[in-house]
């Protein structure tokens, strides 16, 4: 595999991964579903920490948690912020919870997310197979007296990875820090306005 294909599958990967992950609660300006006060509380959904190739990144971003949670779970609106994304669509209506689906394409990638985990301003996980590989995409938000600490961590694993483990790694670690840092980039500039 080229590193050119590689990186490009890498963001497919990612894009998958982040779906399913990060993109999980309300998509609205409201807070959490109403049924979800009395939802039984389930165990957190985690990486896969035996996989080949794993990435953790954080970011301190200087905006609400209401606003950096509606700019990371809003799916359809992530490619006004995120360049390499060029496309997404929820295939499952409503607000993002356990289950729902939205499909997305990066660098020319097509991906298929599932939601794993939605906690309201905490945590979201998605994740799901693409390409041979199966990625798990964590997300967590911490208030702190200066905004909120962001942090995601994902794993992938799969014959792929095990053929190209050095190269996606560098892939999926390049594709997580500018995720994050879009991220940060587009809350601020909410925040300030």
């Amino acid at each position: 595999m080229r590193v050119t294909t590689a990186a490009k599958f890498a963001a497919l990967t990612t894009a998958l991964v982040l779906a399913a992950s990060g993109t999980a609660a309300a998509l609205t300006d409201e807070g959490p579903a109403r049924t979800s006060a009395t939802a039984p509380h389930t165990a957190d959904v985690h990486i896969d920490e035996s996989a080949p190739v794993i990435t953790r990144d954080s970011v301190l971003i200087h905006a609400p948690l209401h606003t950096v949670w509606k700019v990371q779970t809003d799916v359809a609106n992530w490619p006004s912020w995120q360049p390499k994304v060029d496309v997404v669509v929820k295939e499952t209506p409503g607000r993002l919870r356990p289950g729902s689906v939205f499909r997305w394409s990066t660098e020319g990638l097509d991906i298929t997310s599932t939601v794993k985990q939605v906690d309201y301003g905490k945590r979201l996980a998605w994740g799901g197979p693409a390409q041979g590989i199966t990625a798990v995409h964590v997300w967590t938000f911490t208030p702190t007296s200066d905004g909120v600490l962001v942090h995601t961590e994902e794993s992938w694993a799969g014959a792929p990875v095990l053929a190209n483990q050095a190269a996606l790694q560098s892939a999926l670690d390049d594709s997580l820090h500018n995720w994050v840092n879009n991220l940060k980039h587009e809350a601020e500039t909410r925040a300030a306005q």
